[in-house]
């Protein structure tokens, strides 16, 4: 069925053309217009728009009298007067008295122009009709509606041209504008971090959301829009210039550029009233010719030549008729048919559904099909899917005669959620928008009253979380409000919370460290010089007020950082640096330049005077050693040393002094925990986590040592109770010192340890074959065997105690198992209790500052065994190797070790070679041990008698390198070579002098064995 053909109407009689340039008062005219009348109606281009001329109607004559209606909502008083609609709800045929359309000129828009063409050719006010657009439509106005009035209005301001700028030397109050959602946000993103943020507005936003954005802008809490060419279509802004980022857009068939009327059309934003704007670009865009220029500012663009049509007498007799009729041409000059818009696209798709054509079958519901072809692309998707939803609807309302409400409910649920980034809500309103759409078609639901409400609550939820979320991301809210309190003249209140965050205006704009300000980033904005003098004064009364408070503090509300900072409550108020001495570093005050005069002079003060309390207290040994006055020559000089090393000292490097030291100058010493072992000097009240740590870092201001690898690794470790560690090779080797470890190669191994070490191992070396009682491990008197004890003082495997031992300076003879064990057999067989002359002897032997030696610890006592070694094993069994690992035997080695001959044990009894009988205990080792290649030297007499140094001492002072043996032997580096020994006749004693304290001591011993 063709519906029947209605005449065009071709007459302008009762028609007036309000037409001119942006900023005229077009609008404001046509409201006034209406409410003169007693019923109107006024169609906008914008739903937006429609809400703000609603809004404005229903103030002057009271909202029960005006209704509101668009696509997607609807207000309809009972009584109303009054209709504000967006063009495309604008009745097809009305009876008010009063009708006026908006923005007439996008008749010729390529998409939505046929509708406003309709409008304008066929609806009529009873007494009055208005048509409200630019200058450039009166030709084509005159031409189709002859008879029409024309009335030209001026701008009420005048457009500059301002040339190009950078984005962020905008003026403010200036509009951005950008034609895609990813431009927008990054111009925004931009004017955030340089501006303080701007608003914005996009097509693709609800009403809801970009009346939201404008509201921000025009309530001055920010100064910056960035919008697409939405702003151009009757927006009311308080716009002083108009910049554009880009001058190509996408119309919804090509990329194309503005045309000088649309720019002029954006531009004419600038300005409000009377007041002048200025447009310009920005970005990339090319500064306009002179030409466009002048066009802009003068208004004058090329007229319309036609108008966008499509006929209204559509065919439904079928599909196929219904698709013809949409093919039907103008008849009228000045009109041109238009090209398929969304509703027709999704009619040639639903025209290939065999269901469709099958349900379509009578002209009622061809009708329907068309009805729901009018459905808006909110979700701007592909055709054939948005097609797809339509097919859906049409199914329901032809089968059902409504929409499947659970359908309904599922797809509104799926929006119904206000979480995500804004992308994610936008597709949410777009999707709630189609189903406010259905919501408000007649008879499209069962309950529509229901749907509406619904929709309309989800959609102003997501709208104002939209508005929240741009908010967030493109308004730093801080600067906003404090450049607002800058223009009202406002002197900005700054407060300061109790931890320390500065407030101005109650906004965050830093965090008070100490006496140290830091701004938040992105505080470098206009509002910079205001907030920081605002802050300043407020920053200046605290500084006094927290000076006075930290030179009151107690030292338990400082400490001492391993980085070497000073924290004041956890806060930086200092740091260390070192000086001259070592105990004694530097104090620089962390402050900003608003501590200064007294103020800072009682800081200072105060923090000097922890430091020292600190070191003194942690390190008192140390303290209490350099400021010792009963210490007299040498025992002075020696505690100095002491002092300076920071608690350690090797023995072999102040052999001299030791020997020199007679026993009331070390008694005096030793009152001040001062240890003289066999192979350091150190004070064992050191050795603990805290001493070691501040040791460390005092030793690491001095050397520029806290970068260097290593720093801080090794008090964990100490902190732990390790007695020993594995070596890293990339650490400083100074941090085991000062950590309390000797460096020995692989291994390092605590101080205190090793000296229990030496403890274990001169019972070994003092013990004589032919002596009864032979200790677990003594072999021949100049060598030993590695014992369970010495294990398990050092937490070390057979493996590591290699290391450790080779690292003291001793070295290994290999003997096969069963040879030692033959030996030792033999041994304990000949042995025979001691008599007393063989006790006073070995007391005689015994060196008489074993005091010195000794560990304060009791040695670890390890029960008689007839065991050789902890490394020989267990009777073999057929499945162990066939020959049972050899046995170690360990000795001091010295320079001549490649050059001796190894014998076997029984022809090694007599050798008492002078290098090999010299280890932890023995008589001319003074008890103060000799580390061969690790470096303490031998020792005889009362002291140790005269030093021999090998070669190991310089290699201990070269920083630990291994031995390297006999000159001679430095090219003969294939392997290992066998060790030789000489025997030679035993050295004749010197007798000990009866009345020496040594010789009381040794007396006193036997007493106490008795």
């Amino acid at each position: 069925m063709t519906l029947t053909s209605q005449p065009m109407i071709l007459s302008g009689r009762g028609v007036t053309a309000v037409l001119g340039p942006t900023n005229t008062g077009k609008t404001h005219y046509a409201i006034e217009r209406m409410v003169a009348h007693g019923t109107g109606v006024i169609g906008l281009p914008l739903r937006l728009l429609a809400r703000e001329v609603y809004t404005r109607v229903a103030e002057k004559v009271g909202i029960q009298n005006v209704a509101l209606v668009t696509g997607e909502e609807k207000i309809s008083p009972p009584n109303a007067r009054f209709s504000v609609c967006t063009v495309e709800a604008m009745p097809r045929e009305t009876k008010a008295a009063f009708v006026a359309i908006d923005e007439v000129q996008l008749a010729g828009d390529l998409e939505r122009g046929h509708i406003f063409t309709d409008r304008i050719l066929h609806l009529r006010g009873r007494d009055e009709t208005l048509l409200l657009g630019a200058g450039t439509m009166r030709p084509i106005l005159q031409q189709l509606l002859p008879g029409i009035t024309v009335v030209e209005r001026p701008r009420l301001s005048h457009l500059f041209y301002a040339g190009q700028k950078k984005t962020t030397r905008l003026p403010q109050r200036s509009a951005i504008v950008a034609f895609s959602a990813d431009e927008v946000y990054a111009i925004a993103e931009l004017i955030r971090r340089q501006r303080g943020g701007a608003a914005v507005v996009l097509g693709a936003l609800s009403p809801r959301t970009r009346n939201a954005q404008v509201a921000l802008y025009q309530a001055g809490d920010v100064e910056y829009l960035v919008a697409t060419d939405a702003i151009g279509m009757g927006l009311n802004l308080d716009v002083d210039h108009v910049a554009f980022a880009q001058d190509r857009k996408f119309d919804g068939y090509q990329f194309r550029n503005l045309n000088p009327a649309e720019l002029g059309q954006i531009a004419g934003r600038a300005g409000r009233h009377v007041r002048d704007g200025t447009f310009g670009v920005t970005g990339q865009v090319d500064p306009f010719d002179e030409e466009l220029v002048e066009r802009i500012e003068g208004h004058e663009f090329d007229n319309v030549k036609v108008l966008q049509w499509r006929t209204k007498n559509l065919d439904f007799a079928s599909i196929h008729a219904l698709r013809a009729s949409l093919e039907t041409g103008p008849t009228v000059s000045g009109l041109t048919r238009a090209l398929p818009a969304v509703d027709q696209q999704a009619l040639e798709h639903l025209s290939r559904y065999p269901e469709i054509i099958d349900l379509a079958d009578n002209p009622a519901r061809v009708e329907k099909l068309w009805e729901a072809c009018a459905l808006p692309d909110y979700r701007r998707i592909a055709p054939a899917q948005h097609a797809d939803l339509i097919s859906t609807l049409f199914s329901d309302l032809v089968r059902y005669g409504t929409v499947n409400e659970d359908f309904l409910a599922e797809q509104v649920h799926r929006a119904d959620r206000t979480d995500g980034e804004i992308d994610t809500l936008s597709a949410r309103i777009a999707q709630i928008r189609t189903w406010t759409y259905v919501s408000n078609r007649p008879n499209w639901l069962a309950d529509p009253t229901h749907w509406q409400e619904k929709t309309r609550e989800i959609e102003d939820r997501l709208s104002d979380a939209l508005h929240e979320r741009l908010t967030k991301r493109f308004v730093d809210r801080r600067t906003s409000v404090l450049m607002k309190r800058l223009r009202e003249n406002a002197m900005l209140e700054a407060e300061i919370s109790v931890n320390g965050d500065v407030f101005v205006e109650g906004h965050h704009v830093g965090q008070l460290s100490g006496f140290r300000f830091t701004p938040i980033s992105g505080a470098d904005g206009p509002d910079a010089k205001a907030v920081q003098s605002a802050s300043q004064k407020a920053l200046a009364l605290e500084f006094e007020a927290r000076a006075a408070r930290l030179h009151a503090a107690g030292n338990g509300d400082l400490a001492i950082g391993s980085d070497g900072s000073i924290r004041w409550l956890g806060d930086p108020v200092a740091r260390l640096a070192g000086s001259d001495h070592v105990m004694r570093p530097r104090v620089i005050i962390l402050a900003d330049e608003q501590l200064t005069g007294n103020a800072r002079d009682h800081v200072a003060a105060r923090i000097e005077r922890f430091v020292n309390h600190h070191i003194s207290t942690v390190l008192k040994p140390l303290d209490d050693l350099s400021r010792a006055e009963d210490l007299q020559g040498l025992a002075k000089g020696l505690a100095f040393q002491l002092v300076e090393n920071l608690g350690v000292l090797f023995r072999r490097d102040v052999t001299e002094e030791v020997k020199s030291l007679d026993q009331d100058a070390r008694a005096s010493m030793r009152r001040y925990g001062v240890r003289f072992g066999a192979y350091h000097i150190f004070v064992p009240a050191l050795l603990k986590p805290a001493p070691a740590e501040l040791i460390t870092l005092l030793w690491a201001l001095k050397n520029d040592g806290l970068d260097k690898p290593g720093y801080g690794d090794l008090i964990p470790v100490l902190a732990a109770g390790r007695t020993s560690v594995v070596t890293d090779p990339g650490f400083e080797r100074t941090f085991y010192k000062l950590a309390g470890f000797r460096f020995l190669g692989k291994r390092a191994v605590r101080i205190d340890i090793l000296e229990r070490l030496a403890d274990i191992i001169r019972p070994l070396l003092q013990w004589k074959p032919g002596q009864a009682n032979r200790p677990e491990g003594a072999y021949d008197g100049r060598r030993f065997t590695t014992t369970t004890a010495m294990l398990s003082i050092l937490g070390a495997t057979l493996e590591d105690m290699e290391e450790i031992l080779k690292g003291l300076g001793y070295r290994a003879d290999a003997v096969k198992a069963e040879e030692a064990a033959a030996y030792l057999s033999a041994q304990d067989a000949s042995a025979a209790p001691a008599t007393e002359t063989a006790s006073e002897e070995n007391a005689e032997k015994a060196d008489h500052d074993d005091a010195d030696s000794t560990s304060e610890e009791p040695a670890s006592e390890v029960p008689a065994a007839e065991a050789v070694s902890a490394e020989q094993p267990v009777a073999a069994t057929a499945e162990e190797a066939e020959e049972p690992k050899p046995v170690l035997l360990w000795r001091l080695g010295g320079r001549t070790d490649n050059q001796r001959q190894a014998r076997s044990p029984g022809e090694r009894r007599g050798g008492n070679n002078r290098s090999q009988d010299r280890g932890p205990g023995h008589r001319r080792q003074g008890g103060e041990g000799g580390e061969g290649r690790d470096g303490n030297r031998q020792h005889h007499g009362k002291d140790g008698g005269k030093p021999q140094q090998g070669r190991g001492d310089r290699n201990e002072q070269r920083g630990d390198r291994q031995d390297r043996g006999d000159r001679k032997d430095r090219n003969n580096r294939g392997g290992p070579q066998p060790l030789r020994f000489e025997a030679k006749p035993p050295r004749k004693e010197k007798p000990i002098d009866p009345d020496s304290p040594f010789a009381k001591l040794a007396a006193l011993k036997e007493q106490m064995k008795k």
